[in-house]
């Protein structure tokens, strides 16, 4: 299961939305949200997941390796659509014992379920095609604004690249530390919920030191270099926008304005 966790990673690539700027593609990703939130009916979930398809097919990312970063998120996500559909009052299709289940609860939970999924998979393609330095970058540039009020937009940046380059590094050490249990003999899967739980001990208290550890080896590192924040600080790759950015970005606002009036017309 802790090999299922792609979120952080980062798959190189020459295709048109890995030469995006990062930029776009976080401003894209808003939007991209934004619309999914503000989609209301079938024609607008569709037009949002012909866009999703559409950039999942630009990046040549397979839909496996995507899918397969679900995994760890399905009974939420199962947990999510039953609720939503067993608990929404309406008109009644099924009823047995304590249930009911409603054609508004039913189109509730497709809805539901569809925007979880879409919405994963969107963020999912974002960290895919993006390195975590190149994110970094857009983050503070797009935020830069904010350090007329004092904001640390450059520290907000840094611990957000750091804790996404880590999680692949921690879910790897996750799972060494699991099979050198296993091999001591150690029982994760029989027994009740306490006795799980308890089992668990000797896999946090080795993964807590180890994330500590790196923390200090990182820390240790970066002073040795001399690092004092963003101020005075160079990039060795600037950033500049191209006509493919601002024509993603023209193609990110229709995809919203059209959800909008699809709202609005009730579609």
């Amino acid at each position: 299961m802790l090999k299922d966790v792609t979120l952080g990673q980062y798959f190189p690539g020459d295709t048109v939305v890995h030469r995006l700027d990062p930029r776009t593609k976080l401003i894209l990703v808003i939007v991209y949200i934004v619309a999914l939130f503000c989609a209301k009916s079938y024609v607008s979930y569709a037009v949002v997941a012909a866009f999703l398809i559409l950039c999942m097919c630009l990046s040549r990312i397979r839909l496996r390796v995507i899918v397969k970063g679900l995994k760890p998120l399905l009974l939420i996500i199962v947990l999510t659509g039953l609720l939503n559909m067993f608990y929404t009052p309406g008109r009644e299709l099924v009823h047995f014992w304590i249930f009911t289940i409603t054609w508004e609860g039913l189109r509730n939970a497709v809805f539901m379920i569809s925007r979880i999924v879409m919405l994963i998979f969107g963020t999912f393609l974002l960290t895919y095609t993006t390195s975590p330095i190149a994110l970094t970058d857009a983050m503070e540039l797009l935020m830069s604004p904010l350090k007329r009020i004092k904001v640390p937009v450059h520290e907000l940046s840094m611990m957000m690249c750091i804790a996404l380059r880590f999680i692949p590094t921690l879910i790897s050490e996750t799972d060494k530390i699991i099979s050198a249990q296993k091999a001591r003999g150690a029982d994760f899967e029989s027994g009740n919920l306490i006795r799980r739980a308890k089992a668990l001990i000797p896999i946090l208290v080795p993964l807590f030191i180890s994330a500590f550890r790196r923390a200090d080896e990182l820390a240790v590192a970066m002073e040795s270099r001399c690092y004092h924040g963003g101020k005075g600080r160079t990039r060795m790759k600037q950033l500049r926008m191209a006509g493919r950015d601002y024509l993603a970005l023209a193609f990110g606002i229709l995809l919203l304005a059209a959800v909008i009036v699809l709202r609005k017309l009730g579609l």
